[in-house]
């Protein structure tokens, strides 16, 4: 046995004097870079070395999507950073390891081994061991190939997550890519083309690559010298509009709080600091992708200019900048804050990402993809209301690029501002559209029987931006307190009547705001959605062939219809949110602030009312006359994903339209969740609106509800089908309180029993009364049949999370 392993060490040292040797001898011939970190390519063997001259020296490590997929389902996009982590190499016997300290739980303080004793308390992570080649002088030459010709973005995952295959890395098809593999003295970055090969499955994957069996795209890390230490953090405020980093300081004293946040923010300092008015000592400079087509380019500049109007209110000189991408950069270099135009099959979601030091919060690098399809949808909003706009020529299509680019412009500044560090802000469209952090919905009026656009998006930076560009990078003079001044500026912006509510609290299904919502307009969101309504019933009446240009397929002129029909989409879940509603703030003891509220009984009743105008076929039904302008699809033109569903086979289900738009509004009128809060509210006061007070008025505006016309009847017909289904779910819900199950359970019996008296007569009321039935002999099978799905819609029209 010692035999053995004798002969197997002495084996395995021979292999390492003949690597060493190899190395020694034939690095001559490789392409040395001079960066960062030295290292060397050998074009024979397509292998990267490694010289590392600083041990236990922290760096920062990132990983990054250099070309993706390009499906906006799979969510792989080209420039798609991944996690920024602090690492360094140590030395383990004949290895060098890449350790990643856990840097979530700290102490900081001089103690030495009170920092140990929480250093020891936590998992680290080591990412990777590379054998030592060589070593000379203090310098360790490491083979690095491995480690950077791994998938580190989690590609094949992902393939896997979204149910498209299952994937593994082809090396044999893999290689560095050279022209994106770089030295700096602050960085070093190298780029692998990999090779992904399976079985496809899914459809996404299939739509996008060329051969779905073998997917490529390309990986990037960089290996980034972290900032000095003369960064100061500031602390986070949940009332700021600022982003949060924390961690878990174990040296704090017991009396005080163990968890630290502050927020995330670039480094900006005065060159005067004493000056009311100074530059930057180094300003915030993003780069546009020079590969923006015009006009999107000028927009996407203008748009994001809008920034430093906040930063001159703070006494700043262009410290804000935005100029093009140099042809010869690179925009996964850390160097460059970038704006990069992301082409993607499908249209999605636009976001803003950062790589950030995880010691300190500080932003190194600002990264926006904005998707290429976006505009597009504006521009078919646009062509959808405008009354008959090809009418006479086939270029009148100027005033919908104009609203197209001004949301461009909008969304620029956006994007710009997570980067920055600022979360989202959706109460700001009650308080006079005052932060461009809001999702904004196309503001559009009537005039003289005719939609008009031309205001339909803000101009500039809100006031609410400035408020977070001021808490995050206001300076404060030696002498000045800093907590106090920042609690001015948040004490003035609520003096000012400025609100902000974030993420949690806005998303549609299951949050409960009042003023929060994504995608609305108005102080008053009911009275806005009944002039929505209005508006949408002009724009329809008006829609005719006239709304494509010639030589255009008539099947083309459903998918300009979508998103006039579902128009009011987005403002009636805000209205449906008022239902049930809270009032609130991120209020701080001693800020004067309300801390929570039920919204008023005069405000969710009129709410009721504009969102049951949603599920009348007066409102709902498509127009008899406007039938005949969809036949069904031509050849060469079949309907996508972001067309109407339907159950008549190749012909327009104007039906299945009704029951879609009636669905989306009860999903979010009878959310479990709210069901249970009408029921605490109505316990806490009587006075309050009711979980079966809105059943009622439900009942009475749809099932009770007679149309004369034949076609309405049908209409209303599915949508009463849709409001028993959903009856039915909260009567057999199992996580909702059984106050909830009770009274829905109560309405059907009263239901049954009215139905009965048609039944004889009435094959609806029949029906109806046979699945009542159904679901009382066995709730547990129940489940609500689900209708047509709607097609695709926000951003305005599929998925900040940021």
């Amino acid at each position: 046995m010692r035999k053995n392993y004798a002969l197997f060490l002495g084996l395995v040292l021979l292999s390492f004097n003949m690597l060493f040797a190899q190395f020694n001898d034939q690095k001559k011939n490789f392409v040395k870079y001079e960066g960062l970190y030295d290292f060397y390519y050998d074009a024979n063997t397509d292998k990267i070395f490694l010289e590392v001259d600083n041990l236990e020296e922290e760096f920062l490590y990132v990983y990054a999507l250099s070309s993706g997929i390009g499906s906006n389902d799979i969510g792989l996009d080209r420039g798609q950073l991944g996690d920024e982590q602090v690492v360094f190499f140590k030395k383990a016997g004949n290895k060098l390891l890449l350790v990643q300290p856990n840097l979530k739980y700290r102490a900081i303080t001089e103690n030495e081994l009170e920092r140990k004793s929480v250093e020891q308390a936590f998992a680290k992570s080591i990412l990777f061991g590379f054998p030592i080649i060589e070593e000379k002088d203090g310098k360790y030459i490491i083979d690095i190939t491995d480690f950077l010709m791994q998938d580190a973005h989690g590609v094949s995952n992902r393939l896997k997550r979204t149910e498209q295959g299952f994937y593994s890395l082809d090396k044999s098809k893999s290689a560095f890519a050279l022209e994106r593999t770089k030295a700096f003295p602050k960085n070093v970055e190298f780029d692998v083309t990999l090779t992904f090969k399976g079985q496809a499955t899914g459809s996404y994957i299939r739509s996008v690559a060329p051969n779905a069996d073998l997917v490529t795209v390309a990986e990037h890390h960089s290996f980034i010298a972290l900032p000095d230490n003369k960064y100061k953090k500031r602390v986070f405020d949940p009332r700021s509009g600022s982003s949060p980093f924390s961690y878990y300081d174990y040296a704090t004293p017991v009396e005080s709080n163990i968890l630290k946040q502050f927020i995330r923010r670039h480094r900006l300092e005065k060159k005067n600091p004493t000056a009311a008015v100074s530059e930057a000592v180094e300003p915030i400079i993003y780069y546009l992708d020079n590969g923006t087509p015009e006009p999107v380019r000028s927009a996407l500049l203008e748009g994001g200019r809008w920034w430093n109007q906040a930063f001159e209110a703070i006494g700043y000189k262009d410290a804000f900048q935005i100029k093009m991408l140099p042809d010869d950069a690179d925009p996964l270099d850390v160097r460059y804050n970038v704006i990069q135009w992301v082409h993607r099959s499908t249209r999605g979601w636009s976001y803003g990402s950062s790589i950030t030091d995880p010691r300190t919060g500080e932003i190194m690098k600002g990264h926006v993809s904005l998707g290429s399809l976006r505009i597009r949808q504006d521009f078919l909003i646009a062509q959808a209301l405008m009354n008959r706009p090809f009418a006479e020529r086939d270029d009148n299509y100027q005033p919908m690029l104009e609203m197209a680019i001004a949301r461009i412009r909008q969304l620029s500044a956006h994007e710009i501002g997570h980067t920055l560090g600022f979360a989202h802000n959706y109460a700001a469209s009650t308080t006079g559209k005052s932060s461009v952090m809001d999702y904004p919905h196309p503001q559009f009026t009537l005039n003289d029987g005719k939609v008009e656009f031309s205001k339909a998006y803000e101009v500039g930076i809100g006031d609410w931006d400035k408020v977070t560009v001021a808490y995050s990078y206001q300076d404060f003079n030696d002498g000045e307190n800093e907590q106090e001044g920042l609690n001015k500026i948040l004490d003035k912006a609520k003096a000012d009547g400025l609100r902000y509510i974030t993420d949690q609290d806005a998303r549609p299904q299951g949050s409960a705001h009042v003023l929060a919502h994504l995608w609305d307009n108005g102080t008053d969101v009911s009275k806005e959605l009944d002039d929505m309504l209005k508006l949408r019933k002009v724009a329809i009446n008006n829609f005719s062939v006239d709304n494509i240009k010639e030589g255009t397929p008539y099947s083309v002129l459903e998918d300009v219809f979508v998103p006039l029909y579902f128009f009011h989409r987005y403002q009636t879940e805000g209205v449906a949110k008022v239902i049930g509603g809270l009032e609130y703030n991120y209020a701080i003891k001693g800020d004067g602030q309300e801390v929570v509220a039920i919204a008023g009984k005069e405000m969710q009743e009129k709410a009721l009312r504009s969102v049951l105008k949603t599920l009348d076929a007066n409102e709902l039904a498509i127009p008899k006359d406007k039938l005949s302008l969809f036949p069904p699809r031509s050849f060469g033109t079949p309907r996508k994903r972001e067309s109407i569903k339907g159950k008549t086979g190749v012909s327009f289900d104007a039906l299945s339209a009704v029951e879609t738009a009636s669905d989306m509004t009860l999903k979010f009128l009878l959310h479990p969740e709210k069901a249970s809060r009408l029921i605490q509210q109505k316990a806490i006061d009587q006075g309050n609106l009711g979980l079966d007070d809105v059943f009622n008025k439900l009942i009475a505006s749809t099932i009770n509800n007679k149309q004369k016309d034949a076609y309405l009847n049908e209409a209303q017909t599915i949508i009463n089908f849709r409001v028993l289904h959903h009856i039915m779910n909260l009567a057999g819900h199992t996580n909702v309180h059984p106050q909830v199950n009770a009274i829905a359970s109560q309405k059907l019996t009263e239901l049954s029993a009215l139905l009965e008296k048609d039944s004889g007569t009435s094959a609806i009321s029949a029906e109806m009364v046979r699945r009542i039935n159904s679901f009382r002999a066995r709730p547990e099978l129940f489940k609500v049949i689900p209708s047509p799905k709607i097609p695709d819609g926000s951003p305005i029209g599929t998925n900040c999370f940021h």
